[in-house]
């Protein structure tokens, strides 16, 4: 188990699941909380282009200038990249039902498809793209998570098999919820946890002080 952080980050980056965008429930609701309490954190939410080196190469560069005061943080296949992330750069990570082998999760969504929270919104995902998440996996069979890591992990996930998330993350500080859902989608509840790993706040802090917006 790696030692808890020290300090709270100056930035943060929060990448979503896959079809998802930064108009997912959960990067929304950290970033109102933010706004209100932690102005001062540099928060980041990009959306990820379908193609895992694209994605990868982009936040490498949006980062670049970031400093060791980073702390990463990612949902499902947000959180295979915020793992990956974490062991490049060396920044602590928070991972929520974070994906272990996505190229195999993912082969049976080959095509075009729609984005959550715009229907609107469609995009191809290639087969090509199952590749680039094998080569990225293959680079890194180990998780160390040397600046610490927190997996928040449901038992009741329906995508995701939290024993497998709990092999392949055991280096994380794991918080394993008996129910939930692979969405989380209690985590006005389990914001608290969150930040205060994070020393954004203590365990005395009510996430509740900043009303949260609608779930789209």
């Amino acid at each position: 188990m790696n030692p808890p952080l020290t300090q709270p980050p100056t930035h943060l980056l929060y990448l979503h699941g896959f079809r998802s965008s930064p108009q997912s429930f959960k990067a929304r609701r950290l970033s109102a909380w933010l706004a209100e309490h932690r102005p001062d954190v540099h928060w980041w939410c990009p959306q990820l282009p379908p193609s895992p080196t694209a994605a990868l190469a982009l936040l490498n560069a949006g980062t670049a200038a970031w400093p060791a005061t980073t702390a990463v943080m990612g949902s499902s296949l947000g959180g295979f990249y915020a793992a990956v992330m974490a062991e490049q750069r060396g920044w602590p990570a928070v991972l929520l039902n974070p994906a272990v082998d996505p190229a195999r999760d993912l082969a049976r969504h080959v095509g075009e498809l729609q984005a959550f929270h715009d229907p609107a919104e469609r995009f191809l995902f290639r087969p090509e793209f199952l590749e680039e998440l094998r080569q990225i996996k293959l680079g890194f069979s180990r998780i160390s998570l040397p600046q610490g890591g927190l997996a928040i992990m449901a038992k009741g996930d329906e995508v995701l098999d939290w024993r497998e998330m709990s092999a392949r993350y055991s280096a994380a500080t794991i918080h394993l919820l008996e129910g939930g859902d692979h969405a989380l989608s209690d985590f006005e509840a389990l914001l608290p946890v969150i930040l205060e790993f994070l020393k954004l706040c203590d365990s005395k802090a009510k996430s509740a002080s900043s009303p949260a917006p609608p779930r789209a």
